[in-house]
């Protein structure tokens, strides 16, 4: 097993170990007091788990027969009881779509300019394994041959870059709740891990460290690589202590200002919310609801289709949004906070045999904030799409996922296009998807414009992430290591703290392809590495903590 796979696997949490302290310090830009200030900003993903059926979450009024046409048992009424909830009567008539008549609480968030729909989202080439789809909507990927086996996160990527040069040791950069799982997506390109995952774990009392060596750990550790990984497991339980101090002062600080439904997704929202109050810096949080795949029984009967499984799961998530958006407004919260809702494929126009549907392509997403302009982004789908020959899908992505996120990453939080194009891997155009965002999509007073925007460390135009060379363990305690994956000879490298100050020089005595530096003098931190080996020049970001 290589060294870092084993490092991967022992860790005992996955631990957020980039860290900003004050984001906007690093905005040089003149007019800079007309900047938003972003540092208080969150993210909080909520990821419906299972392929969530967007076309009895989202009906197209101006194509209701064709779609009682295509669903003819497990159709939802548009008139009478339980009927369709037009969402927008202003819409164009082509364009008026029914929410289900269980989610009133979206209905509410939106007439009170609280939400935004975004038609037709996926990807392109979908792929319909709950695995893989899942997998790539976590890295950033889709199903063409370039983009289908991403190693690391879109969220990792963007919080590595984004908040490298930000260093305070007590909060965690992202939080993961409802799945007992690390996501990948918080698995950036020099990080194994960033999230810390509380699943499960009491949240006003998070001190212990859940796995890990168990008994007491070794006090004479040995100079062998078996002991640097020891070092390095103990290093990362010694983290999330610290972070569990952080998490649980927040916690017993913060309070919740509305009554939650007792679900699942509810209480993890509950908590969020309560994290937020409590004054927590941590800037992303990823929950989940789960039982999206409804093959069978996704309604109750033929008579009675607004009850089942997936009226259940869509009266939770309307509800826990609901009583979380109020909860922070009511506690003046809402400014800084957006959730967007994202399932890793829609489910097939036609149903099926089994009062079910079956996997499809696209689906809709839906983003909640106070900052967001409330309205629906994209049209209706085209149900005239969804035929025999082509199994009953609807094909046609009309956004990207990645132009959301993407929107969101620049125009909420401010980062660079550079920055962008490192989370997204986007090298289709000069300039990826900050070329590509949706707009309208946030309200203009909450809008980070480009002369505010984050720049790269260093502002160097240098930093790259090499696939043939790994820099491990990284936070390094007191050595790290360097090895080439391929012919590549190490030369030299050069270490720079963030101010541009070279604080080491060493050169590879062997021109080997590894090279193991002591980096026990240096400050805690967060470095520059420029490593030059016989071909290339690679940058790499590293931190030292002890």
């Amino acid at each position: 097993m290589k060294r870092r796979n084993f490092i991967k696997l022992t860790s005992t949490v996955s631990v957020a170990t980039l860290l900003p302290t004050e984001v906007f310090s690093m905005f040089k830009a003149v007019g800079m007091t007309t900047c938003p200030n972003v540092y208080g900003r969150k993210l909080v993903l909520i990821q419906l788990s299972g392929a969530n059926d967007g076309l009895n979450t989202v009906v197209p009024l101006n194509q209701y027969d064709t779609y009682a046409t295509l669903r003819p048992t497990i159709k939802l009424n548009n008139t009478g009881v339980n009927a369709l909830i037009n969402l927008d009567t202003t819409l164009s008539l082509a364009n008026q779509v029914g929410l289900h008549p269980i989610m009133t609480g979206f209905k509410s968030l939106y007439d009170t300019g609280f939400m935004r729909l975004i038609q037709g989202v996926g990807y392109p080439s979908q792929d319909k394994s709950h695995f893989k789809s899942t997998d790539l909507w976590l890295t950033g990927g889709d199903g063409t041959a370039a983009n289908n086996n991403v190693g690391s996160g879109w969220m990792g990527r963007f919080l590595e870059n984004y908040y490298t040069n930000y260093l305070t040791a007590n909060f965690p950069l992202a939080i993961e709740l409802g799945s007992s799982d690390n996501s990948l997506g918080f698995h950036g390109v020099e990080e194994h891990g960033m999230s810390l995952n509380i699943s499960g774990q009491d949240p006003s009392g998070f001190y212990n460290v859940v796995n890990g060596l168990g008994g007491v750990a070794p006090t004479n550790i040995p100079d062998s690589e078996y002991g640097d990984l020891i070092e390095f497991i103990l290093g990362s339980d010694t983290t999330t202590n610290t972070y569990a101090q952080s998490v649980s002062t927040a916690f017993n600080a913060g309070s919740n200002g509305v009554t939650y439904p007792n679900t699942n997704l509810a209480n993890q929202l509950k908590s969020v919310a309560r994290f937020i109050s409590g004054g927590l810096e941590t800037k992303v949080y990823l929950v989940k609801l789960t039982g999206f795949d409804t093959h069978d029984t996704q309604v109750a009967n033929a008579t009675d289709t607004h009850t089942g499984t997936h009226a259940g799961l869509l009266q939770q998530l309307s509800e826990a949004v609901t009583a979380f958006m109020n909860d922070l407004n009511g506690q003046n919260l809402a400014d800084d906070v957006l959730a967007v809702t994202f399932s890793e494929f829609g489910r097939k126009a036609g149903e099926n045999a089994n009062l079910g549907t079956d996997h499809g392509e696209i689906a809709p997403m839906f983003a909640f904030g106070k900052g967001i302009l409330a309205g629906v982004s994209g049209t209706n789908v085209n149900l005239a799409e969804a035929v025999s020959t082509n199994n009953y899908q609807i094909q046609t992505v009309q956004h990207d996922y990645r132009r959301i996120f993407g929107t969101i990453l620049q125009d909420w939080l401010g980062t660079s296009t550079q920055t962008l194009d490192l989370t997204f891997y986007d090298t289709t155009n000069a300039t990826g998807f900050a070329s590509q965002k949706i707009n309208p999509f946030f309200d203009s007073e909450a809008i980070v414009p480009p002369s505010c925007y984050a720049n790269e460390v260093l502002s160097t135009t240098e930093f790259s992430s090499s696939k043939t060379l790994t820099m491990y363990p990284n936070p390094a305690n007191q050595f790290v290591t360097f090895e080439t994956h391929s012919l590549e000879s190490i030369y030299e490298i050069k270490m720079y703290s963030l101010d541009g100050k070279q604080v080491m020089h060493a050169k590879n005595p062997n021109v080997s392809t590894q090279f193991t530096l002591d980096c026990s003098v240096l400050s805690n931190g967060t470095y520059i590495v420029n490593i030059t080996t016989n071909t290339q020049k690679i940058a790499k970001k590293l931190i030292v903590r002890r």
